[in-house]
């Protein structure tokens, strides 16, 4: 694509790279944390907050050590599911640990 004018080349350019310099590091984190922890939506809702009455416990605001915990065990065999022991034997210890704390911060 050819633009006519110099100005708005010049224009977009600006615009991308303000863009480009307006991720800091921790902002990558953030979104990549929010990005695995999508995956979880369907069954435990957006955000992690099901809603009321689900028997799938919500997410949100749950201490991260005993997160992290219940993944290990459902990787393990060693807790009772349907389907999570399949879906924790597909992350790897750091997304577990990211996606722990990602939860861990929301509000309930």
């Amino acid at each position: 694509m050819r633009l006519k004018s110099p100005f708005v080349a010049v224009l977009l350019s600006g615009i991308a790279a303000t863009a480009v310099n307006a991720a800091t590091p921790k902002d990558t984190v953030n979104l990549h944390q929010r990005a695995l922890a999508a995956m979880c939506a369907n069954c435990h809702g957006t955000e992690g907050r099901t809603t009321d009455g689900s028997a799938i416990p919500s997410l949100a605001g749950m201490p991260r050590e005993y997160m992290v915990a219940q993944m290990k065990a459902f990787r393990e065999g060693t807790r009772p599911a349907t389907v999570m022991h399949q879906l924790t034997k597909g992350l790897t210890e750091e997304q577990v640990q990211s996606v722990s704390t990602y939860f861990s911060t929301l509000k309930r």
